[in-house]
């Protein structure tokens, strides 16, 4: 039996834990040829381990323009095409309005919403008619979570990406969606908050707040982004698919 993505060529951003990880291992379970990015070598190569199925690690910022080109010419000399982007690496701090520095604001916005625009960009010429992108966005753009305000500023820019892009490439027939987890159990929250602890706290606190009771885990977010990636959702483009235990709804 085929995987839901079988033989796809895909790309994921920020692929060396969490929900990028989680995403790629699914990704490559279900039969797509996967290429990871991370900024550093031996997270990424315990990343591609773990991956396995032929997995490639290429080293890289994607707030860094030449690190994006050094990315799309790899997939475009291994692959020759790219059917998927997951573009989801990002950064994010946990600091009120009092405590976000100049370059905190800038490495938030370099991150988010630079890396993102210009992975799209220099993907764009890999990808065939009907290819999917799925954009990694965030909740937090619709409650307001004291603490992080330019993390959910720049996901809001992310999601306003997905509905212009759409547009631009409905000619192409190009998907472009967005997956907008809740508050998940990841490495990436725990150096927003400075530790474990810190961590867990915060995620007790918004726990109260999610009609499930709990945070998610990177395998729940994992398992939408296989959907809007897979030809399951071939009639779905433009759209924000929360994955939250509800938390938005309420």
């Amino acid at each position: 039996m085929s995987g839901r993505v079988e033989n796809k060529i895909a790309v994921v951003t920020g692929g060396t834990s969490g929900i990028g990880l989680a995403t790629a291992k699914l990704l490559a379970a279900e039969g797509a040829r996967v290429f990871v990015t991370g900024r550093r070598s031996p997270e990424l190569a315990a990343a591609i381990e773990q991956i396995g199925h032929g997995a490639v690690g290429i080293q890289g910022d994607v707030s860094k323009l030449e690190d994006l080109d050094r990315l799309f010419t790899e997939v475009r000399k291994q692959a020759g095409r790219l059917d998927i982007l997951f573009a989801n690496a990002g950064t994010a701090e946990h600091l009120k309005i009092e405590q976000v520095s100049e370059s905190q604001f800038e490495a938030g916005f370099s991150a988010n919403v630079k890396g993102v625009f210009f992975c799209m960009q220099k993907a764009l010429p890999l990808m065939p008619d009907g290819a999917a992108v799925v954009l990694n966005a965030s909740m937090w753009t619709i409650k307001g979570i004291p603490g992080f305000g330019v993390l959910s500023a720049s996901k809001a820019a992310v999601r306003s990406f997905a509905r212009t892009w759409a547009n631009e490439l409905r000619e192409r027939r190009i998907r472009v969606n967005v997956v907008s987890p809740g508050p998940v159990r990841t490495p990436s929250i725990e150096k927003a908050t400075g530790g474990r602890e810190n961590a867990e706290r915060l995620l007790s606190e918004l726990s109260k707040d999610i009609p499930l009771g709990r945070p998610g885990n990177p395998d729940e977010i994992a398992k939408a982004v296989l959907f809007l990636a897979s030809e399951d959702a071939s009639y779905v483009n433009g759209a924000e698919l929360f994955v939250d235990g509800g938390m938005v709804q309420i």
